[in-house]
């Protein structure tokens, strides 16, 4: 019924009607009544269109096919239909009146105005006729667009009948503000309401607070001083939203005002919960405050209320996060002797601290544990253990995990492919990761940029520059752009084979893809120079390097003097071998230079 009436209510409402009926008697305003005997404006006119609508609801016609309502309708406004809801002469039934009143909606020229309109919602809501009360509302607000609350507060006001309550229709109103996005027409109905000293919108408040307590986390704040106005002004306080609020702080890591947020609580005359406890644990573990966290867990033990899983899961991942592993594993074992059962978040946290950490082995034993309690790993679980075996070197039970998983029904992720990757590539099996690549890319799977730096890398250590060179144009094509060591990693292996034009080549790419290379990138540059002998222009290298404000470190110095050791003259080798190690800035090298050159003109000279 309601999305038919809305349907219904399509046709523009706001220009009033400017015929008018001649006054026939006055009587008595009887808002909502049934006939009354007394005459009145109108009368007539009303009791006419009354008798005209009960025919055709008895005939089952429509009301256009009714010749009496013909004849009347063109010289209708909608003033006479407001009186003829509030009056309703011959008590007809509210199903009538507001399949008349649609009828009018889609009848041209006619066109209710906001007062009928209103008169209209006040009669819905009198019959408890809500779903079609919502729909009209939702009507009028659509029509009237955002920054509306005032005049429709206002109107609704204007066509109150005496000794009917409002609370419903404002509450109904805030409902449909929320569901239409218009907030701060929400917020201001809430304030015109509570300022009129009307009674709180219960429902209406809700459904705005859960609107605004689910808000963008840069908006919490806001949020959480509207929940306070709404407490001070009657609204009754529930630990939910503290809850909620203390959540969406902690999400942002402002766990200072998360701890405002729950010493309210007790203030408003309600007991924290274990979520009230729990959420400002977990925050103040997030943020690095692990001794706070442990002593809100005291703090709620000493109330009474209970520590439950996600209390323990929540320090157990502070403690692993910090690298207190074994203070972690002995949480566990206090959390299993309180008769709780550690469930996959558990389990998963202190196996993925336990690999990161370099413990493997007790993870593994975490695993079959987790297995025998009959707790199912997720891909988060073998993922983390899949991580740990790769980085002590066990490929081979890394691969074996990977074939469990897949077989319990888990679809290898990207996670687990680039792990493999970069595990492969570590161990130098380069034909593996290639291999794992090929399947990522015919899973339709994309490659990252970690992917693609793992494989560059482990070209580059077997020395298949040129694939590692196709590895980066790959890469590049992906849409990531590579970082500096990615890209100086191929610069060295190409210098160290004797390629030191395709090192200035990436050299330059780099620069023009907006890249300000460091010392170490030069240094690999400078060091293929002086191994093919070519000291003039490592010396032209070190004054690039100078005038672009890049800092040459012991490293480029004793790179060139190993090259003129290596490519100089005997007097040379004297010179610059005994200084290797020693040179740690520009001018003591070129002070070396100098020597060298004064020593071998004056040779020549003899």
């Amino acid at each position: 019924m309601a999305m038919a009436m809305a349907t219904k209510l399509k046709p523009t409402l706001w220009k009033t009607s400017v015929h008018a009926f001649e006054s026939l008697r006055s009587c008595t305003h009887l808002p909502f009544s049934s006939y009354s005997p007394n005459p009145y404006k109108d009368h007539d006119l009303l009791c006419a269109i009354s008798e005209a609508i009960r025919d055709s609801e008895t005939k089952r016609e429509d009301f256009s096919r009714n010749p009496r309502l013909r004849r009347v309708l063109p010289s209708l406004t909608p003033h006479h239909v407001s009186n003829l809801i509030t009056l309703n002469p011959l008590s007809l039934s509210p199903s009538s009146l507001l399949s008349f009143f649609n009828h009018l909606a889609s009848r041209p020229p006619f066109r209710h105005t906001l007062r009928s309109c209103c008169t209209m919602l006040h009669f819905l809501c009198l019959h408890r006729m809500f779903p079609q009360a919502h729909s009209l509302l939702s009507f009028l607000v659509s029509r009237k667009g955002t920054r509306s609350a005032s005049s429709l507060f206002s109107s609704i006001l204007k066509t109150m009948p005496p000794r009917h309550s409002v609370g419903l229709v404002f509450d109904a109103l805030i409902c449909v503000y929320v569901d239409s996005g218009f907030i701060p027409d929400a917020v201001q109905c809430f304030r015109l309401v509570t300022e009129n000293n009307f009674p709180i919108p219960l429902r209406g408040c809700e459904s705005l607070l859960r609107h605004l307590v689910r808000v963008k986390p840069a908006e919490i704040q806001r949020s959480w001083d509207f929940y306070l106005e709404v407490l001070d002004r009657g609204y009754p306080p529930r630990i939910y939203f503290f809850n909620v609020l203390m959540h969406g702080f902690c999400k942002v890591g402002d766990v200072g005002n998360a701890r405002l947020v729950f010493d309210e609580i007790p203030k408003r005359g309600l007991r924290p919960t274990v979520v009230s406890f729990n959420t400002l644990i977990s925050g103040y573990c997030k943020a690095g405050s692990l001794g706070e966290g442990f002593r809100l867990k005291g703090v709620m033990e000493s109330e009474g209320v209970c520590p439950d899983v996600f209390t323990f899961s929540a320090l157990i991942n502070g403690l692993c996060k910090e690298g207190r592993l074994d203070e972690g594993s002995l949480l566990f074992d206090e959390m299993c002797g309180r008769g709780l059962v550690p469930n996959g978040v558990t389990f998963t946290t202190l196996i993925d601290g336990q690999c990161k950490g370099g413990k493997v082995d007790l993870a593994l034993k975490n695993f079959q544990m987790m297995l025998a309690e009959g707790v199912r790993p997720d891909l988060v679980t073998y993922n983390a253990l899949i991580n740990g075996l790769c980085k002590v070197g066990d490929l081979k039970e890394a691969r074996r995990l990977v074939g469990e998983m897949s077989a319990s029904g888990l679809k290898p992720d990207k996670i687990t492919f680039t792990t493999l990757i970069d595990g492969c590539c570590k161990d130098g099996d380069m034909e593996s990761a290639l291999e794992i690549k090929k399947r990522m890319v015919e899973e339709g799977i994309e490659l990252d940029d970690v992917a693609f730096t793992a494989l560059i890398s482990g070209l580059c250590r077997d020395g298949r520059v040129h694939d590692a060179e196709r590895m980066l144009r790959d890469m590049l094509s992906a849409g990531f752009k590579p970082d500096d060591p990615t890209y100086t990693m191929i610069i060295d292996c190409f210098c160290k084979q004797g390629e030191v034009k395709m090192g200035f080549k990436l050299l330059k790419e780099m620069q023009s893809d907006g890249h300000v290379p460091g010392v170490v990138t030069y240094n690999a540059l400078m060091n293929g120079l002086c191994k093919q002998g070519q000291m003039k222009n490592a010396k032209m290298l070190l004054d690039a390097m100078l005038n672009l404000g890049v800092v040459p470190n012991d490293i480029t110095y004793n790179i060139l003097l190993d090259g003129h050791c290596k490519h100089g003259s005997t007097v040379d080798f004297d010179i610059f071998n005994s200084e290797k190690g020693l040179v740690t800035d520009y001018a003591t090298y070129t002070a070396l230079v100098n020597e060298s050159s004064k020593t071998s003109k004056d040779r020549l000279k003899r």
